[in-house]
């Protein structure tokens, strides 16, 4: 349920410049589960678990998991009770939705690693415009302690840039992949009257929403004292295709892509893979 509507301005910003920062929809009491489920997370030994400490010294760590919901008891209540997917089809401006996966990002104080600038869809197996990241800050959230950056407009470049993970993986790319040219270093374009850069100010419970093809990244954090936790959940609807793979990235239960009935070009409507999470009964005529 969501606290406050989606507007038609929140829509077309979204359309337009391809991330929307939308305010406090999140609770403080879910915000605070959420915190700490993910904190205690990230000092486990999950497998998809990525710690990266600076380097050269720095006093930094930067921490990765994905698919929590899928692997942590009691996570995907969490997420069946968050407003994310709502928001994402409301933007996306589809009757449905389905869970694709969670991510979450740690970054703790003074952490001189940056998020390398780079897009979402080329790193999955996906095709399509209706796929919304829902970047949920769980900790206040700036420039200062590395606030995420975008590049108003750049899911309309029709231009896909190589997926390069960080901190880099042997074998990762698949396909055509490599031969993706590397996504440009926007920091050293701020200057340039050519683009428009796009970040927020965040406090626990605001969220951006973010298309899987709007060029994003991230600064060092200065921060000495705040710790940067967020939780990033992804849905998909719409247009929405099934690709073949062009990264090593998997979703538990896909690795038999054809058993589950995971055709290239086709809508990927495995439930048990890909639950729907929320849908407009209203529009649907059945609420």
């Amino acid at each position: 349920m969501l606290r406050h509507p989606i507007t038609e301005d929140d829509v077309r910003a979204y359309e337009r410049d391809g991330v929307v920062c939308i305010r406090g929809q999140f609770d403080a009491g879910l915000v605070k589960k959420a915190r700490k489920i993910c904190v205690e997370h990230s000092t486990g030994t999950a497998p998809t678990l990525v710690a990266a400490d600076d380097a050269d010294g720095g006093p930094g760590r930067t921490i990765v998991s994905s698919h929590m919901a899928r692997t942590r008891p009691g996570f995907m209540g969490l997420v069946l009770r968050s407003p994310a997917a709502e928001i994402a089809a409301r933007l996306m401006v589809v009757p449905e939705v389905r869970y694709f996966y969670d991510q979450l990002f740690i970054k703790e104080p003074g952490t001189q690693a940056p998020t390398d600038w780079h897009h979402d869809l080329p790193f999955w197996p996906f095709k399509g415009n209706h796929i919304a990241s829902v970047w949920i800050a769980l900790t206040p959230v700036n420039q200062e302690n590395s606030g995420l950056v975008y590049v108003a407009g750049s899911h309309k470049w029709n231009t896909l840039y190589r997926p390069d993970p960080a901190p880099p993986r042997e074998n990762f790319l698949k396909g055509d992949s490599a031969n993706l040219p590397p996504c440009p270093a926007f920091h050293k374009e701020f200057n340039n009257p050519e683009y428009r850069f796009l970040s927020w100010d965040m406090e626990s419970g605001d969220c951006l929403v973010h298309h899987p093809l709007t060029v994003h990244g991230a600064g060092p954090s200065a921060s000495l004292e705040q710790r940067r936790v967020a939780l990033s959940i992804r849905y998909f609807g719409g247009d929405a295709k099934w690709a073949a793979p062009q990264t090593a990235f998997t979703v538990p239960g896909t690795e038999k892509a054809a058993a589950a009935g995971l055709v290239p070009g086709e809508f990927p409507s495995n439930e048990d893979i890909f639950p729907v999470i929320w849908r407009d009964n209203e529009a649907a005529g059945t609420g």
